[in-house]
């Protein structure tokens, strides 16, 4: 599927570096899980320099925070760090679909490519749900990569949810 300003390419081959950061959303996917969140990682990747600028998992429960889903975190600590609220050109890379605030939050900071896991058919925005990136409304749309280690996050979340509901 082509958009314009960015593309969605789940058949590529799976780059290596791809691999490494999101085996690295999946560690802090795993911190959120411990902290009785849903166990949801992102980092904000610097291509050029392949530096992680900020990263962080979601945490809505302990920041009393309906934004504090992990890409919000990620892209907020990247822009304080950055000194710019505009992330041109870095790299986004999260355990899980964005949902359609975090597919906004990303446009908005002009997020050069973003990768995700897991599919999220029921609260996702970009390959399901509204499909943010696809709207003539979306002024800013980053080349998509999905799929890189997504059973792993797909597997994560469900032994996540699957605990919650036994412990319920």
């Amino acid at each position: 599927m082509t958009l314009s300003g960015g593309h969605s390419n789940p058949q590529r081959m799976t780059d290596p570096r791809d691999t490494r950061f999101m085996a690295r959303a999946l560690e802090l996917a795993q911190a959120a899980a411990e902290a009785g969140e849903a166990p949801i990682g992102a980092l904000v990747v610097d291509p050029a320099t392949d530096e992680i600028v900020a990263e962080a998992h979601n945490r809505p429960i302990a920041g009393h925070d309906p934004a504090g889903h992990a890409e919000i975190l990620a892209l907020r600590a990247a822009a304080q760090k950055r000194e710019n609220y505009r992330l041109t050109g870095l790299e986004l890379y999260v355990t899980l679909e964005p949902c359609a605030m975090c597919a906004g939050a990303i446009s908005h900071a002009r997020i050069g490519r973003l990768v995700f896991g897991a599919s999220d058919p029921k609260g996702g925005a970009v390959e399901h749900g509204p499909r943010f990136f696809q709207q003539p409304t979306c002024h800013w749309r980053p080349d998509v990569a999905q799929g890189i280690l997504a059973e792993k996050s797909a597997e994560l979340l469900r032994s996540f949810f699957r605990a919650r509901r036994k412990g319920s």
